[in-house]
């Protein structure tokens, strides 16, 4: 009897440490996108778009500024281009991945929204993904606006040191999670209209391919030790360090929907619904946290005479190591300023 009795203890004391040793495992991770159970994401987010060296933009190809706010992005329907598709969420909004494709029936690039569940109750997380398509108005899970170019010659445009992605909202206030470290920014060409004053031709231009694709990571060099922890759980990623100084990370961009009939691993390179993402391809480039310099602008796209539209994305890239569980629920301020000059006069 007696022994039947430490028998039954031992086990009941291996039970309770393997209860503990699971309950410290699921604490001390993180994971990739936004866990199912999460109720907030990314709180706000706020865009500027300027201009210097007397260059002007249009959010209609009829009304032509140096600065463009959300109100104009989102009121171009109203001011003559009726066809607009501008969506800044207001409120609550997710993840989304993207490996660069474009629709060429719209001419927009394809976004996907991911999800993770866990079927086990073990943190073995699966991911899927739905297309997230972009409509007109404050609703979705990504920035997506038309800016039109004006120019009497041809000439490179150039990213200036007041572009950025920062925590918190342009106020200097909002809630900063460090989710800048995942933000993305994309330069979609739509095409070149040279008769400027044909409003109409020029609102009616649209890519059928990503010729001329930029996609722009802010803040790549700079991980939070949640960050760094997501990389090696999640992705097998080694070296990194929290803070700044680290070298890009490369990622898998969603390029196609899977189901659950399909779920996916989160560190999956299964080449039917992801395509690797790094320094050259889908014309992807990274700064650093300290921003653009002075002395070197970033080019992003090139004019021709006439009028040239340009579709921008602003999105929190999923596949990022950076976009985790503890950097949900921050706020996001994205700022552009664009400029003909390759450097500061």
């Amino acid at each position: 009897m007696k022994k039947e009795n430490k028998k039954k203890k031992r086990k009941i004391l291996l039970s309770l440490i393997m209860i503990l040793f699971v309950g410290v495992i699921l604490t001390a991770s993180t994971y990739t996108w936004f866990t199912a159970n999460k109720t907030v994401t990314v709180d706000s987010l706020d865009v500027n778009v300027s201009t210097s060296t007397g260059l002007q933009i249009s959010t209609d190809a009829i009304n032509w500024k140096t600065i463009v706010t959300k109100v104009d992005i989102l009121n171009a329907k109203t001011t003559g281009y009726n066809a607009a598709v501008n969506q800044i969420p207001a409120g609550q909004t997710n993840p989304v991945s993207t490996a660069g494709g474009v629709d060429s029936g719209t001419g927009y690039m394809n976004m996907f929204r991911g999800l993770l569940s866990d079927d086990s109750g073990l943190g073995n997380l699966k991911l899927t993904a739905a297309k997230s398509t972009e409509k007109d108005g404050t609703e979705g899970d990504f920035i997506a606006f038309d800016l039109f170019f004006n120019t009497n010659e041809a000439q490179d445009i150039y990213l200036t040191s007041g572009s950025n992605v920062i925590g918190g909202n342009s106020e200097g206030g909002g809630t900063d999670t460090s989710i800048q470290n995942a933000a993305r920014i994309a330069f979609l060409p739509q095409g070149t209209n040279p008769e400027a004053s044909n409003s109409s031709a020029s609102q009616a231009l649209k890519a059928t391919d990503a010729t001329g694709l930029r996609i722009w990571e802010p803040n790549a060099d700079t991980h939070t030790a949640n960050g760094v922890n997501n990389a090696q759980l999640n992705y097998g990623k080694s070296g990194l360090t929290p803070g700044e100084g680290n070298a890009p990370v490369e990622y898998y961009g969603v390029k196609a929907v899977f189901g659950t009939e399909n779920a996916q691993d989160v560190n999956s390179q299964n080449p039917t619904y992801f395509t690797k993402i790094e320094a050259g391809t889908q014309g992807l480039f990274t700064t650093n946290k300290s921003g653009i310099p002075t002395t070197a602008y970033q080019q992003v796209f090139h004019l021709d005479k006439g009028v040239t539209k340009i579709r921008i994305y602003m999105w929190v890239e999923g596949q990022d190591v950076d976009c985790e569980d503890y950097a949900s629920g921050g706020d996001l301020t994205y700022n552009l300023q664009f400029s003909s000059l390759s450097k500061q006069a």
